[in-house]
């Protein structure tokens, strides 16, 4: 009995540490072909080509933050490809607030003007620093990061790579008052008062 109870437990124990490894190295699956077809089954070059860029061309800076986004969705030859694109364009004075890319590191290359950026990790470290047009800076897979132009007179253009087809985004803002969560949670959790969070939904919402 004691024999088969040693047994059950290295079993279970091989089983955990085989599962952890499988989630630490969770990503997009490999493909065994040269890439996946579409449902109809049949390509191009035209599959294999994204213009959802081509309105950057000669257009004006957006007079709010905006995301321009080459991932799955909106680029289905990416699939298999474990690669993703977004162009983030930052008006003076913008922000992309706090947020996370739980599927992907995150490689942001500054084209153009300034950005405050920054992560924490999870020791509650923020590291941050002041990029210059040509700086690249990396946001590790997972963690919460943002940017923010500091710039009083000049926009920012950024161009972000993404490990994944399908990084995928977390808005903390977003998540966390515009959900649902109910507002003595929020108001517990934050150390203020219900009111407090009823005024942050609010203006969420309003700019919605």
């Amino acid at each position: 009995m004691a024999s088969r109870t040693s047994s059950l437990k290295f079993f279970s124990l091989l089983f955990a540490s085989f599962a952890i490894v499988q989630m630490a190295m969770a990503g997009d699956p490999d493909i065994i072909s040269d890439f996946l077809l579409p449902a109809n089954g049949t390509v191009d070059a035209n599959f294999f080509t994204y213009t959802g860029f081509r309105v950057l061309v000669g257009g004006g800076p957006p007079t709010a933050f905006k995301v321009l986004k080459a991932t799955l969705a909106e680029f289905p030859a990416l699939d298999g490809q474990s690669v993703s694109y977004a162009v983030l364009e930052f008006p003076s004075g913008t922000t992309n607030p706090p947020h996370t890319h739980p599927r992907s590191a995150e490689l942001l290359f500054l084209v153009d003007g300034t950005l405050e950026v920054g992560f924490i990790d999870t020791k509650n470290n923020l590291f941050t620093q002041t990029l210059q047009s040509g700086d690249l800076f990396v946001f590790p897979k997972g963690l919460v990061h943002f940017q923010y132009n500091a710039d009083a007179q000049n926009p920012a253009l950024a161009i972000s790579a993404f490990g994944s087809a399908n990084a995928g985004t977390v808005s903390l803002p977003n998540t966390l008052f515009t959900t649902g969560i109910d507002d003595n949670v929020l108001a517990i959790s934050f150390k203020t008062d219900v009111a407090t969070i009823q005024k942050l939904k609010a203006g969420l919402a309003a700019k919605s």
